[in-house]
């Protein structure tokens, strides 16, 4: 087999790159080892909805499960603080079809895509990557490529094969435990989400709306925590008499949250995705930072293979740590920063944000809700969390 281009892996980013290449007329074979794309799916399912039109995706009821006007906070000893939106601001998606329809647009620009097919190792001739192995309900294939792309997730075998470095160590992942459930007491137009050491080491638990009465409820902790996320969901659904009697869904996964990999392209391999670690550190979503990679990658892929100068596509690292890679490296500093944070930190701090200020932060305009946090009383009066804010200047 011969193809211009060979994308192992169809979650978010190796879809959008399949896609943006194909319709510059490029030969695209698309592989992802799962039987049916899309699932199982291994996420919360949450995206901003501003992704539809940046990144040329229609905004299809097939995928979309409900629609979202804002968020809920929880301190740990219960303060709230909402952020409430007029017009939608975000969905809940149905991942299994998602990422199904991802793959199929690709196909439609032109693409070749085969599910059930397992990338096992790189072709190499002469010391160079020719294509790569992989397995095809049991049959054996070479599939030979001038660019191979690694979008194969966390543990990305071709990135590794390859010989790019992808390793982090485990206290740059959450562990992520999540059930699909019924659920019910919660505004079904929002997002909630639940901060505390005790509640969820280093990250949040969450209520993800799919229905009047159906969410995914889940939890990220650190992956070096002595307990496990399941541990800790099950014990904050029983202390808030969430009954978990009804459950459509569990799903389990490790998300990483920091060790950006440095190298995204080498020789004629570049690496997008959870396989680069391009994962927002402080959220554990990696969606839009999937479709921005993607859509960086793809863009150098074409032009090298227009000019026939396989050297254009370290552009994809360069532009991508001019951009996103700049923007989650002062995210990864406000999660550092975070973690340093008492119960009691997290409870004056959701008293004295504003939505306003919420809504600066998660765009990643942070500084100046600092700096209004530093002239607040409460800041003041405690000399540990003055450092804590100024470390972040």
């Amino acid at each position: 087999m011969r193809y211009d281009v060979v994308v192992v892996g169809s979650g978010i980013a190796g879809p959008i790159v399949a896609r943006n290449v194909a319709k510059e007329g490029y030969s695209v074979l698309l592989i992802d080892k799962k039987p049916a794309i899309g699932a199982p799916k291994q996420c919360a399912e949450g995206i901003n909805i501003k992704v539809f039109e940046k990144y040329d995706i229609p905004y299809d009821r097939r995928f979309i499960n409900r629609e979202i006007y804002g968020a809920k906070l929880y301190s740990p000893s219960g303060y709230e603080l909402e952020i409430r939106y007029k017009d939608v601001s975000g969905v809940i998606l149905e991942r299994k079809v998602f990422d199904k329809m991802l793959a199929f647009y690709a196909a439609r620009a032109g693409a070749d895509v085969l599910a059930r097919t397992e990338a096992l190792d790189v072709i190499r001739e002469n010391g160079a990557i020719k294509g790569i192995k992989a397995k095809h309900e049991g049959e054996l294939l070479e599939i030979y490529a001038d660019v191979i792309v690694a979008a194969d997730g966390v543990e990305s075998t071709i990135a590794r094969k390859a010989g790019i470095n992808t390793y982090a160590p485990p206290h740059e992942f959450d562990s992520a435990y999540e059930y699909e459930m019924l659920i019910e007491g919660f505004d079904p137009d929002m997002i909630h989400l639940w901060f505390g050491n005790e509640i969820a080491p280093r990250g949040y638990v969450w209520v993800f709306p799919k229905d009047e009465d159906r969410a995914n409820v889940g939890i990220g902790i650190n992956s070096d925590n002595p307990r496990t996320a399941k541990y800790y969901l099950d014990k904050w659904l029983e202390e808030n008499k969430v009954p978990a009697k009804k459950l459509l869904e569990i799903n389990v996964g490790v998300v990483p949250v920091g060790g950006f990999v440095k190298e995204l392209a080498k020789d004629n391999v570049v690496v997008v995705g959870d396989a680069a670690r391009q994962v927002n550190p402080i959220h554990g979503g990696g969606m839009a930072e999937a479709m921005e990679a993607g859509t960086i990658a793809s863009k150098w892929i074409v032009k090298a293979l227009e000019e026939e100068n396989l050297e254009l596509l370290k552009n994809y690292t360069r532009e991508w740590w001019e951009k996103d890679g700049k923007r989650l490296e002062r995210v990864l500093k406000i999660r550092k920063a975070v973690e340093k944070l008492t119960d009691e930190d997290l409870d004056v701090f959701i008293q004295v944000l504003s939505g306003a200020d919420a809504e600066k932060i998660a765009g990643g305009d942070y500084l100046e809700v600092i700096k209004a946090l530093l002239k607040h009383p409460k800041v003041l009066m405690s000399k540990r969390r003055m450092a804590l804010l100024k470390e972040l200047l």
